[in-house]
């Protein structure tokens, strides 16, 4: 199983999520369903539904949707990548909250790292393969 991650202080469960250069920290407490990202609601943090969606996903499996506040920090990369990481750093955190919550969201796939990058650059070409167009004269 896990590491159980709790707040010393007021017992948060914490999940740390990632995905391309995004990284997550999420905390989930008992509450009404508030989702606060960067100071700011969801909806208003997260524009395109899809983002959105792949979020409350996480709270749907669980079915604790309206029982918990969700607050989290995320910061690097884009909108998408962002969405990534608060979604795994979400079920990690629910994870913490509820052990039994483990293997739905593993059936879910909520646990599983994208592990895909950018890929570097390399030397010589234009981008990470792209190459300099070829002119014969």
């Amino acid at each position: 199983m896990m590491a159980v991650k709790k707040d010393k202080i007021n017992g948060d469960a914490l999940g740390t999520g990632r995905r391309k250069s995004s990284v997550a920290r999420v905390r989930v407490r008992a509450g009404s369903g508030n989702i606060t990202v960067n100071g700011k609601p969801l909806k208003e943090y997260f524009v395109n539904d899809q983002d959105q969606y792949s979020i409350v996903q996480t709270l749907e499996a669980a079915g604790l949707a309206d029982q918990l506040d969700v607050l989290v920090r995320v910061s690097g990369g884009g909108t998408t990548g962002q969405s990534g990481a608060v979604r795994m750093g979400l079920a990690r955190a629910l994870c913490s909250h509820d052990e039994a919550l483990h293997d739905p969201m593993r059936e879910g796939s909520f646990l599983t790292r994208d592990s895909r990058m950018k890929e570097r650059k390399k030397p010589g070409l234009r981008g990470a393969r792209r190459g300099v167009q070829f002119s014969k004269r």
